[in-house]
């Protein structure tokens, strides 16, 4: 087993967020969602569109649409990944450092 101090702890729990937030939200991933999910769009009294994602195929095209319009189930996974690769990847820690601080701005914006 590894030893984890409370920074790199820190530092796993906003790469995670913001890696889970990217695959999940961000139009710049939306290619990789486009083969498992279809978009519907429907506009309410008010004038506001609200997006909703709907798994496409079966099997595990449609496991994988179910997984990426789930922020807390991708977490999990994306959670696994960034644990696995402290772990057996040290070299790929200053890599999470960016994506812990881009999380961290991210939550400070939406805060601002």
């Amino acid at each position: 087993m590894f030893t984890l101090s409370w920074l790199h702890l820190a530092v796993l729990i906003l790469a995670a967020f913001r890696l889970t937030h990217l695959l999940v939200f961000d139009e710049i991933t939306a290619f990789i969602r486009r083969p498992f999910l279809t978009i519907h769009e429907e506009t309410d009294e008010n004038g506001q569109t609200t997006h909703f994602a709907e798994p496409k195929g079966t099997g595990i095209r449609r496991f994988i649409g179910s997984l990426l319009r789930c922020f807390w189930c991708t977490g999990v996974w994306v959670s696994a990944g960034v644990v696995a690769l402290y772990a057996l990847v040290p070299a790929a820690f200053p890599l999470l450092l960016v994506f812990a601080i881009a999380g961290a701005a991210a939550i400070l914006e939406t805060r601002v």
